[in-house]
């Protein structure tokens, strides 16, 4: 259990010492069900686990140098991960759900609040993670900012984006998405916020042509239905098919290579390390 005193003096711990809390109250550009539909599938969704796997082993090969706040980390899964992997982590959540959710994973410490309402102190943060957040955010650069801020010298963000425009579709609409990015309009939103990039890389090799298949053509052609909760649930849920498992193996290699610190050239998403400069 991490001592956020040392971090900032607008948190208040709670009784059971695991949450804490500040008196902050946000709006934020993610669906009210999101938190909660997410936790019904991440533990049965290949997706969410081989995004965990990929995350793992980036921050294995690139360690921070203390504790990594997860910054809009929802239910705590990847956090919960972290964790599990021997990582120091403290999740930091606007969500009343996604906290609750992220307290039955047994995570050890918890920031009910946004980045902002935290009121870390410049300087003090041994590292950040924003994993699928940025892309919800309408100033992409003012939250980099922020988090380079509170930053020490040279510690170290992780990031995960969806990737490319061209794969836009009604699934990103739900979600409040603002953009998809490509390797360079990532970096370059690292590098103008004052960050050096140590390693970006596409992730989920098989995941393009499926996505333009099945959600981005249909929707440009108006051939399909307006994307709900519901409609994404079904997508993210493993069924133990062949397809999923096909999926599966096209995948398998991409933590190795991400171990490896080797870069993949396509994928559905972007997975990035930056240290402040």
């Amino acid at each position: 259990m991490t001592d956020l005193t040392q971090y900032s003096d607008r948190l208040v711990r709670s009784a059971s010492g695991v949450v804490w809390t500040t008196q902050e109250s946000v709006s934020i550009s993610y669906p009210a069900e999101g938190n909660d539909l997410c936790f019904e599938v991440e533990d049965s969704s290949f997706w969410f686990k081989h995004r965990n796997a990929l995350i793992v082993e980036s921050v294995r090969a690139h360690p921070p140098s203390g504790p990594l706040f997860d910054i809009g980390g929802g239910n705590g899964f990847v956090a919960a991960g972290l964790q599990a992997a021997g990582f120091d982590v403290v999740l930091v959540e606007p969500g009343e759900s996604g906290v609750l959710n992220a307290r039955s994973r047994g995570l050890n410490t918890v920031v009910h609040s946004t980045l902002g309402g935290a009121g870390f102190y410049s300087n003090s943060l041994p590292a950040a993670s924003l994993f699928d957040v940025l892309e919800h955010i309408e100033d992409d650069r003012l939250l980099l900012m922020s988090i380079h801020r509170s930053l020490v010298p040279s510690g170290r963000l992780y990031i995960s984006v969806p990737a490319h425009r061209w794969l836009w579709s009604s699934a990103d609409d739900y979600a409040g998405h603002y953009r998809r990015y490509s390797r360079r309009s990532l970096s370059t939103a690292l590098t103008d916020s004052g960050f050096e990039v140590e390693y970006v890389s596409y992730i989920f090799r098989a995941l393009p042509l499926p996505i333009l298949m099945l959600r981005t053509l249909p929707w440009r052609l108006g051939l399909s239905s307006k994307d709900t909760g519901g409609s994404i649930k079904r997508q993210l849920v493993n069924k133990g098919t062949f397809v999923d498992k096909l999926t599966n193996l096209l995948l398998s290699g991409e933590v190795r290579n991400i171990a490896k610190r080797s870069r993949m050239r396509f994928g559905a998403s972007l997975l990035a390390v930056a240290k402040r400069r």
